[in-house]
């Protein structure tokens, strides 16, 4: 069946209003549209829409004033007993003189959205049989509605329903969003809290963090945990208080429980809330907001902190402005409070553990060191850090192959030891494992040193001598600082690792030889192989398992357990007895930088070891002196290393010696001792070295 369209201008007039009715965005809006619509048809002068909800019954009350300002009544209980109440139980079309109304709902008569009328009409709003809600017609006329009048205003009323539909679905939509998108936004909140919260294991640490959690999220001026403390009856506040965002003030302080809020919250395990004055008495805490934020009325909320049945404390907020407390809030603070309440558990177990293994350490030193000192398949590598345990991991499970390993890190962070940890858990253990320091002496003589050689091989070779390939046969090779090997050299060395084969210098008998290599260094091979300062057939050959041994700075909370140890070691070999470390000692080393890593940390425990007087360790943080690295280059390390070995003077003199006195050059001695010529010359300055008198 085909439709028409009419030009009848009361349809016309119909379907316009209707159009613009389903436009509006709100229930006021739509009032306000429809009170300028029957004004424009002199039917009424004002429109107030009505809806109704049964559970718990409530009408709400939608409309605008003369200036066109929304007026909303959404909790107003005489509503409920007006009108509309008398329009549910006939529903029908509901009309009377203002004089009625009065004396019918007087109560009603004194709210803003009745001015003074002469006529009122209510209309019902119907859908699938029931009713919604209702329209009403207020008549400023003294001139009663006609029968005309009142189908027009039930015909306006079908439109303001289907309109009210709309709006009602509209917003029923736009409120589950929002619900599932403040649901999304309190998820991702409670997982990025309880992520925060649950890796910090200090309690220290664990309130800074939920301080500034908090702090950043709900923007509250002052946060405190109360926590039991080991003293009966005691309470322990940790505050926090952001006077200024950037600079916050925190405060420990122990209570009396009894009386005190917290007690109240602990004892009831609810969350408790309520408005502070400062005309009112309050306990010490209390009384110290107002001091605080300058007499301003505060608002305190305690959340119970609970976990597996144990009230462990209280997490308290006070906010000098109540609005942060909203529904919505406090639900979501006490889901925090919740994880909070594991996080706390978790630190005080930690805590507890940590005092009984202190405890145990300090009543068996001697035990302690004698373990220490047994040999065992990681030697003397101490260190329970995530670092380190991946470092031992990757131990395990090279060590049973004969792949070749390069361990790679700083000096100081203990290379030789994971490579003396590899060769222990090999099979290759029963033989003794041979090392040797590339870095240590020249070019020439580190060649002899790998390979050996034959009597008259060149001059001084006054007899046979075995290398150290030779000498690690069946058993592990261990090559540190290999990156200062001279490129010379290299190819030889590669010969070896891809045929297991040599000849001793000044013999051309081919030896066969069965070792496992290890090689270390604290250089970057792959920028020395751009540079063209290392074969990259070699670095290859070497890099089939690096292992990366990280520096101290990087694995902190291993400095306690390595003090203890050097401590206890050093004591024992200098004859001194020295039994007990002090807790903030512990805490300022782990603080530190440690450029030299664990070989500057045992230094400078050794140096405290022979200052200390009595059974205490004494430390004086503020004398430690760490060098400067920044100019240092790893060949200038190099150079510092050969010194322990020998006297600087001499070495430099020997090295001119067999370079006849040449300083620059691929073959002088600068280069052999892996300096820059004007850093040679000046040492040589400095030590009295006359190049001219060697020739």
């Amino acid at each position: 069946m085909s439709y028409t369209p009419t030009n009848d201008p009361i349809d016309q007039g119909l379907f316009d209003i209707t159009r613009t009715l389903l436009q509006q965005s709100d229930l006021c809006a739509l009032a306000q549209v429809l009170t300028q619509h029957v004004r424009q048809i002199n039917l009424a002068e004002r429109v107030n829409i009505l809806l109704w909800q049964p559970e718990p019954r409530r009408v709400y009350l939608y409309g605008s004033d003369d200036q066109q300002r929304d007026i909303r009544c959404e909790d107003e209980p005489l509503l409920a007993n007006g009108p509309f109440r008398r329009m549910l139980s006939r529903p029908d079309v509901l009309h009377c003189k203002a004089d009625t109304f009065r004396e019918t709902w007087p109560a009603l008569a004194g709210l803003a959205c009745y001015p003074p009328f002469a006529h009122y009409c209510l209309t019902p709003l119907a859908a699938d049989g029931r009713i919604f809600g209702g329209c009403e017609f207020l008549r400023s006329q003294d001139t009663p509605w006609s029968d005309n009048d009142f189908s027009r205003l039930q015909t306006l009323t079908q439109a303001v329903g289907l309109a009210v539909e709309q709006i009602q679905a509209r917003q029923n939509n736009s409120d589950s969003y929002d619900l599932l998108c403040r649901e999304r936004n309190d998820f991702r909140l409670l997982v990025a809290i309880t992520n925060a919260v649950l890796s910090k294991l200090d309690l220290d640490e664990l309130v800074t963090e939920v301080s500034r959690e908090i702090q950043h999220n709900f923007g509250i001026d002052s946060i405190s945990m109360v926590l039991r403390s080991d003293r009966k009856g005691k309470l322990i506040v940790y505050s926090t208080h952001y006077l200024d965002e950037n600079a916050p003030l925190h405060d420990q302080s122990e209570v009396d429980e009894k009386g005190t809020l917290s007690e109240k919250v602990m004892r009831d395990q609810k969350m408790l809330m309520l408005n502070l004055h400062h005309r009112d008495q309050h306990a010490p805490y209390e009384r110290m907001l107002f001091d605080m934020w300058g007499e301003q009325d505060q608002t305190l909320c305690l959340f119970p902190l609970i976990y597996r049945n144990r009230v462990l404390g209280t997490l308290k907020l006070a906010q000098c402005k109540a609005q942060v407390f909203t529904a919505a809030n406090v639900k979501l603070l006490n889901q925090i409070a919740e994880r909070i309440a594991i996080a706390v558990d978790n630190a005080l177990t930690y805590r507890e553990i940590s005092h009984l293994k202190e405890r145990l350490i300090d009543e068996n030193l001697a035990l302690t060191e004698q373990i220490n000192n047994v040999a065992t398949d990681f030697g003397e590598i101490i260190g329970r850090s995530s670092p380190m345990m991946t470092v031992m991991k990757q131990v395990e499970m090279v060590a049973q192959s004969n792949s070749t390993v390069l361990i790679l890190g700083e000096t100081g962070t203990g290379k030789e030891l994971i490579a003396r940890a590899i060769h222990n858990l090999s099979g290759r253990r029963d033989r003794r494992m041979v090392k040797m320091n590339c870095a240590a002496m020249p070019a020439g003589l580190l060649e002899s040193d790998l390979f050996g050689h034959e009597r008259g091989a060149f001059t001084g070779a006054s007899a046979q001598r075995i290398g150290r390939f030779e000498l690690a046969d069946k058993s592990t090779l261990f090559l540190d600082e290999v990156g200062d090997m001279p490129v010379e050299l290299q190819p030889k060395l590669l010969r070896v690792l891809q045929e297991q084969e040599f000849e001793r210098l000044g013999s051309n008998r081919i030896i066969h030889t069965d070792v496992r290599l290890i090689a270390a260094t604290n250089r970057d091979l792959t920028q020395m192989v751009a540079d063209r300062e290392f074969r990259s057939d070699l670095y290859y050959r070497l890099n089939v398992f690096p292992i990366f041994l990280p520096p101290l700075r990087e694995r902190p909370e291993d400095i306690p357990l390595l003090v203890k140890s050097f401590t206890f070691k050093i004591a024992h070999r200098l004859g001194r007895q020295i039994d007990s470390i002090p807790a903030e000692t512990l805490r300022q080393l782990s603080k530190m930088e440690w450029p030299g890593n664990v070989r500057e940390l045992e230094n400078v425990i050794e140096r405290a070891v022979l200052l200390t007087r009595g059974n205490v360790l004494q430390l004086s943080l503020p004398d430690i002196d760490f060098p400067r690295y920044a100019s240092a280059s790893a060949a200038e390390t190099a150079v510092s290393e050969i010194r322990e070995g020998e006297e600087e003077y001499q070495h430099i003199m020997r090295v001119l010696k067999e370079t006849n006195g040449v300083i620059a050059g691929p073959k002088g001695a600068a280069n052999r001792l892996g300096l820059k010529r004007t850093t040679l010359l000046s040492r040589m300055k400095r030590l009295g070295i006359d190049k001219n008198a060697l020739t």
